[in-house]
């Protein structure tokens, strides 16, 4: 490994690539020039001639008309640079999303004209006013014959934060009830909202990202390597729910509830949640409703949701019918059919329009289902109701992947640096999105999943937000430690988060932990997004634990998350003793025992000066305390997982394992271990009691 030149280092910083970075334990690390220079050619640039690859990426933007977007904010000006031949006259307007059109002022500025692959190219610049309304609007520019388009979005300065309130946050798939098949659904969905809201007070539940997963076994159970994250999952369908069911002939509605009794009786016991049998029998049973005739206000409501949703829809669904085909990973697929819009593709499509109707009734279905969801959150009085999560990125092979093409990296992953939990860094095996593929497209992927994940949402969690303004990439073939950063336009990321959030009249919290730059928090609070505080990691000076009064007034405050062990566990010592089973440690076991208990010690040394909590508590009442400390702090948004409500002690998710844990396949128990059902979950006098800290 070699350390960069000056005009490599030049060519990256250009680009947004880094050339150092500061580590956790605040050394500044040089970046090998290999990593470089396989990152710069991923993003369309060949790095053997440095020099002149900056030059020629200077001379982009004086190639085209106008930039391929602007992002502004309300309130603001914004100066817009547009080319001509030199000397030519100009005129630009804003073309509204509404209707209507404003024509923009030139501002009086001289800039040099350059000469550009030989001709001379001046420069015009005209101001965007401050005052134009929120949405997606278009930039006309005319000069004489020619006449050029680009994105402007309008973007809200800051969102209104959320009125002080509480909820709880469960992984979906693990809540299971008693008529649900092997795996949580949407109707357990919307019990749990309305026994969390008219039972506990609670405002809203926080869910697992529900993103849509393979059309076939195996179905990845990590719900954060999606397929898409443009569409949903329709593991989480109720078929029962489904209105064609009750039209199918007795002998059909008996098959599928046997088909739900098998799942259900062979899940009753087991230590995992098997998704690819809850899928299979889903699927079969899906298949028997899908050849109902849907009565004619039905049928039209499909055709409304296709025409709303699209070219993606298509897509999607074509993706679906050719994984069924060819295998879950489009990698592997015939060379003509890895690009979505051969005619190959089209062929396929044409010979395949029964199975691809089925995968747009699937998506259908779970627009329904989703809206009944959080329409009775909010009729059991939540004043959020569901929040969903939003992964990083998806599947390399997956549906997003395939269907947006060059918009994803190639030969690159993302990941996370080397911190205290994982040493050697992270690979989340994801392609991140290029930034300049993303300015191209006007953002429009971007703006899509968000429309799709907030349009039944009164909120969303956004899972590594700081991957909105820089993300970790990890050449392939190369270790995690060998990555670096690559920035991408927070003015344009966030702002399109928090214009789809206001129109959508939706909370946001970013999940900000781990190695995050102090002034990306700074920013996040100035927009209106909220953090993310968990309890065991807000440290004051010295190591501490951090007073409650100076945590953030703008986040979500939990006691855990689902990358620790429930609290009941994570007291224990689950989390230390998990990891030394694994492997996974970097000292001795009983060394790392001690530590974490001295950590939890603090803690508790806290809770008993606080008057919080008694000597000689039991492990419910100090769980209780732990969530009794989250109320003295300003945080608008207060959480408590559902394990903690229920006494669980299993971890969800193992961060740096795959195979070794069965991370996201671990039901949810009671104390004793045993599977947990959602009735029991309602009859819970302990979860009653640990809502009545928060909510009272």
């Amino acid at each position: 490994m070699t350390a960069p030149s000056s005009e490599l280092s030049d060519l990256a910083a250009a680009l947004g690539v880094a050339t150092s970075f500061t580590d956790w334990q605040g050394t500044t690390v040089e970046v090998p020039a290999e990593s470089i220079e396989e990152i710069l050619t991923a993003l369309g640039v060949d790095p053997q001639d440095p020099a002149a690859a900056l030059a020629e990426h200077a001379l982009g933007p004086w190639r085209r008309m106008l930039p391929p977007v602007v992002v502004t904010t309300t309130g603001a000006e914004r100066d817009v640079p547009v080319h001509v031949p030199h000397g030519d006259p100009v005129e630009v307007e804003v073309r509204l999303e509404t209707g209507g059109s404003w024509v923009l002022p030139q501002v009086d500025r001289w800039v040099d004209p350059r000469e550009v692959d030989g001709a001379l190219v001046g420069e015009a610049t005209f101001r965007v006013a401050g005052d134009l309304p929120l949405g997606y609007h278009t930039l006309v520019a005319t000069s004489g014959s020619t006449v050029a388009e680009a994105a402007l979005i309008v973007t809200p300065a800051r969102l209104e934060l959320p009125e002080r309130g509480w909820g709880v946050a469960a992984q979906l798939y693990s809540v299971r009830s008693q008529r649900s098949w092997g795996v949580g659904d949407l109707t357990d969905l919307t019990d749990l909202t309305v026994w969390a809201g008219a039972g506990l007070g609670a405002d809203f539940v926080l869910v697992n990202p529900l993103h849509a997963a393979e059309p076939v076994a195996p179905l990845e159970p990590s719900p954060y390597l999606p397929s898409s994250r443009r569409f949903f999952n329709p593991l989480y369908l109720d078929v029962e729910a489904v209105p064609e069911f009750g039209e199918l002939p007795a002998a059909d509605r008996a098959r599928i509830r046997r088909l739900g009794r098998t799942v259900r009786d062979r899940a009753a016991h087991a230590e995992r949640i098997d998704r690819d049998r809850a899928w299979t029998a889903k699927r079969k049973a899906l298949e028997l409703v899908a050849s109902v005739p849907r009565r004619a206000g039905r049928e039209l409501d499909l055709q409304a949701y296709r025409r709303r949703s699209g070219r993606a829809l298509t897509e999607f669904a074509i993706w679906s019918v050719l994984a069924e085909q060819h295998g879950n990973d489009a990698r592997a697929w015939p060379t003509e059919l890895r690009d979505p819009r051969s005619p190959a593709v089209a062929a396929f499509a044409a010979e395949h329009a029964d199975g691809i109707a089925f995968a747009e009734w699937l998506q259908w279905l779970l627009d329904e289902q989703l809206s009944g969801a959080q329409a009775k959150a909010l009729d059991a009085g939540m004043r959020i109701g569901t929040v969903h999560d939003l992964a990083v990125g998806v599947h390399p092979g997956g549906a997003d992947a395939w269907r947006l093409g060059d918009a994803y990296a190639t030969g690159i992953t993302v990941g996370a640096p080397p911190d205290p939990f994982n040493q050697v860094g992270q690979d989340w095996l994801q392609p991140p999105w290029r930034p300049d593929r993303l300015a191209e497209l006007g953002y429009a992927p971007f703006r899509d999943l968000l429309a799709a994940v907030l349009r039944h949402a009164g909120g969303v969690r956004v899972d590594h937000v700081i991957g909105l303004f820089r993300l970790w990439w990890v050449p392939q073939g190369r270790p995690a430690s060998e990555g670096t950063y690559v920035h991408y336009d927070r003015e344009a990321l966030i702002g399109i988060l928090a214009l789809e959030a206001q129109r959508a009249g939706a909370v946001v919290v970013g999940e900000d932990l781990g190695v995050v730059d102090p002034d990306a928090r700074r920013y996040l609070g100035e927009r209106g997004i909220l953090g993310t505080s968990i309890l065991w990691f807000e440290r004051g000076e010295g190591g501490g634990p951090l007073p409650a009064e100076r945590w953030r007034e703008a986040c979500l405050a939990t006691v855990t998350t689902h990358d620790l062990p429930p609290t009941a566990g994570y007291l224990a010592g689950a989390h230390v003793q998990l990891r030394a089973v694994l492997g996974l440690l970097t000292r001795p076991e009983e060394e790392e025992l001690a530590a974490d208990r001295a950590e939890q010690d603090v803690w508790l040394a806290e809770l008993r000066r606080r008057g919080l909590l008694p000597e000689g508590a039991d492990v419910e009442a100090t769980v209780a305390a732990l969530h009794r400390y989250l109320t003295l702090t300003p945080a608008r948004l207060l959480g408590a997982y559902l394990t903690d409500l229920v006494g669980d002690t299993r971890t969800q998710n193992q961060p740096g394992t795959r195979e070794q844990y069965p991370n996201w396949r671990v039901p949810l128990s009671g104390p004793d271990g045993e599977p947990m059902l959602l009735e029991d979950v309602f009859a819970s006098a302990r979860a009653a009691a640990l809502a009545r800290v928060l909510g009272g």
